[in-house]
């Protein structure tokens, strides 16, 4: 059977997440709808990341197997114009042929997130949804400076949800860095993977730092602690985004 890759952008706050649920809108379920509107085949997506509640994605990745290998722009249009007669805020950005052995989950060497807040005291309007806004003002270079001290190889327990189905809390964290462009700060986050709801928990307490109440000490004991209780505020969805995974050259897509 072809297999696909689709490239998916999603606004995350219609959804109870990525993955399939009993009784509430999902992006996979979404997706799979006009698929088999399209083709008139059921199928399943597998998803690079399982995105929760609210989070939104610029560059998801999953893949579908059809029966019929259709022109790679038939399958993005097709589908892209079912999600639009059904209202959803997802777009198929690309769709191209790939070797059976790509997995969208399990191909993947890494994963980028970004997480926006608006620091001001006026509240978001056009953004709304869309940023997490914090009035009091943060110390965007604090928070950089601290968000070291959880990079490299560690057990990330303190970061991680109770929930979290993951065999190990160790990750190694590539990437975390805070940079203000204006009245907005941007953390982004890259690491091979990610344990559930490890970057909002991140973030939730670099907050901590940049409003005073922590030290760069203080955080690295949060980590140090291995324990769910030492974490800060959990950040809400509203403001994080998947931006970008990575793929061996071996598997890049096949062109039209």
């Amino acid at each position: 059977m072809p297999r696909f890759r689709l490239d998916i952008e999603y606004d995350g706050s219609l959804y109870a997440g990525w993955q399939h649920q009993a009784d509430q809108p999902s992006v996979q379920q979404a997706i799979e709808r006009a698929v088999e509107k399209f083709c008139g085949e059921q199928v399943r997506l597998r998803a690079a990341g399982r995105t929760d509640a609210g989070v939104h994605a610029t560059a998801q990745v999953a893949h579908v197997d059809l029966v019929k290998a259709w022109p790679n722009d038939k399958v993005r249009d097709a589908i892209n114009a079912h999600l639009q007669i059904s209202g959803d805020r997802i777009a198929i950005l690309r769709a191209a042929a790939v070797p059976d052995g790509f997995d969208a989950r399990f191909s993947a060497t890494g994963r980028h997130y970004l997480y926006r807040i608006v620091n001001r005291r006026a509240p978001a309007a056009l953004d709304k949804g869309k940023v997490w806004w914090v009035p009091k003002r943060l110390d965007a270079a604090a928070m950089h400076e601290a968000a070291k001290q959880l990079l490299g190889r560690h057990d990330f327990t303190t970061f991680r949800s109770t929930q979290c189905q993951a065999n190990s809390p160790v990750r190694t964290l590539e990437r975390l860095e805070v940079n203000r462009i204006g009245d907005v700060i941007e953390i982004r986050a890259s690491a091979r993977s990610f344990l559930h709801n490890q970057v909002r928990s991140m973030v939730g307490s670099l907050k901590r730092v940049g409003e005073g109440g922590w030290t760069a000490a203080k955080l690295r004991a949060a980590l140090d602690a291995h324990d769910r209780a030492a974490c800060g505020q959990v950040a809400p969805p509203d403001g994080l985004f998947l931006v970008g995974v990575d793929y061996p050259d071996t598997e890049s897509v096949h062109p039209d």
